[in-house]
C-alpha cells in the first residue's frame, strides 16, 4: 500500500523553505518537492525569484548582505538538518477531491497526502529581451522588484528607468526617486492606467518623467547597463537613453498551472485566495504561502512569514484530524 505522507510542501522559496523548517521541527516529517529548472521566457528556478537576485540587502540578520541564491542554499540546508525530504520534481497536477489527496508528478508518479501546502510563488513578467534577461540574472542592473534592489548603492545618484504604466510602476518610481538622481518611466502609451491618485503622488515628484509612446527593444551595456534602445509607438523611430538602472514593472504571475481543474479559489488576478487571518484555502487541509497567494509584497521576508504560518495551520489542522 501506498505511503501517505502527513505533509507535502509543493515549492522551494523562502516560503517554501520556512514551512518546511518549521514542518519539520514539528515532526511532520515533510516532503518539499522543489521543481526543476526552466525557461518560460526567462529563467524559472528551484528557489523562485530570489535565484535572479545578486544581493540582498533588506533581509534582517544579513548585516552585510548576501546573495539570493546563498540565501536560498541557506534556508535549504535548514530544513535539511531537521529532516526535511526534497525531491527535484514539479508537482504537473492534483487532486483535492478525494483524501488522502493526490499530486501527480512531472515523472508521472502520484504522491499522496493528508495536508499540502502551496508554495510556488509567481514569476516577473519581462519584456523577453535577450539582454534584458542577460543583465537580470547576472547582476548588471536589470531588476523586476524596486523595493528589494533600488536602495542599492549602484542606483543611488544615478538615471533610472522603469517599464510600465500601472499602480505598480508608480510605487516603483516614487521609490527610486528617493534614491536615483532622475527617473524615467517608460510607457508604450499616451496614457497611463495606473489610477489618478498614484499618478499625481509619482509624476508630481521634480525628478519623474515619462517617455510616452516609447518601447524597450534592446539593453545596451556588456557587464552593466548602459543604456536602453527604445522605438517611438506612433512614428517607429529609435532613440537611445542613458541610463543606470531598468526595473520591469509590467506584473507578475502567480505560478498556479498545476491548479488547474483542482478547484483551489483565485483572487481577480490569479493568485490563491486564503480564508481570513490565516493560510488555509477554500480546501480544507490545503494551505498557501508566499508569493502565490500574495499579490501585494512579495518581499521575501513576508513570504518566510507567511511559510511559517502555513506550517503551524497544517499542523494543527493535521492534529485536529488525528493525522498529526
Amino acid at each position: 500500500m501506498q505511503d501517505i505522507e502527513k505533509l507535502i510542501i509543493i515549492g522551494s522559496g523562502p516560503a517554501g523553505w520556512t514551512a518546511a523548517i518549521y514542518a519539520a521541527r514539528a515532526n511532520l516529517n515533510p516532503i518539499c518537492y522543489i521543481g526543476v529548472p526552466r525557461q518560460n521566457p526567462a529563467p524559472v528556478l528551484p528557489g523562485g525569484q530570489l535565484m535572479l537576485t545578486t544581493e540582498v540587502e533588506n533581509y534582517p540578520g544579513f548585516p552585510e548582505g548576501i546573495t539570493g541564491p546563498e540565501m536560498m542554499q541557506q534556508f535549504q540546508k535548514q530544513a535539511e538538518r531537521f529532516g526535511t525530504r526534497i525531491v527535484g520534481q514539479d508537482i504537473q497536477s492534483c487532486n483535492f477531491s478525494t483524501h488522502p489527496f493526490e499530486l501527480t508528478t512531472s515523472k508521472g508518479d502520484v504522491a499522496k497526502a493528508h495536508a499540502v501546502i502551496i508554495a510556488t510563488g509567481a514569476t516577473a513578467n519581462w519584456i523577453g529581451l535577450e539582454n534584458e534577461l542577460r543583465l537580470a540574472t547576472t547582476g548588471g542592473g536589470v531588476s523586476a522588484c524596486a523595493v528589494c534592489d533600488g536602495a542599492l548603492p549602484v542606483f543611488r545618484d544615478q538615471h533610472l528607468a522603469v517599464v510600465g504604466g500601472g499602480d505598480t510602476a508608480m510605487e516603483e518610481s516614487a521609490f527610486l526617486a528617493k534614491f536615483a538622481s532622475k527617473v524615467t518611466i517608460i510607457h508604450r502609451r499616451d496614457q497611463l492606467r495606473a489610477s489618478k491618485i498614484m499618478q499625481k503622488h509619482t509624476l508630481d515628484l521634480p525628478n519623474v518623467e515619462v517617455a510616452w509612446n516609447k518601447t524597450v527593444v534592446d539593453v545596451i551595456g556588456d557587464e552593466k547597463i548602459e543604456a536602453v534602445l527604445l522605438k517611438d509607438t506612433v512614428t517607429g523611430d529609435e532613440s537611445s537613453l542613458e541610463v543606470k538602472g531598468l526595473f520591469v514593472a509590467i506584473g507578475h504571475t502567480p505560478a498556479t498551472d498545476f491548479l488547474e481543474g483542482a478547484g483551489i479559489d483565485f483572487d481577480d488576478k490569479g493568485y490563491v485566495s486564503l480564508l481570513t487571518r490565516n493560510s488555509q484555502t477554500n480546501i480544507e487541509g490545503v494551505f498557501a504561502a508566499g508569493d502565490v497567494a500574495d499579490q501585494e509584497y512579495r518581499q521575501a521576508v513576508t513570504a518566510a512569514g507567511m511559510g511559517c504560518q502555513a506550517a503551524m495551520d497544517a499542523e494543527r489542522w493535521l492534529t485536529e484530524k488525528g493525522f498529526g
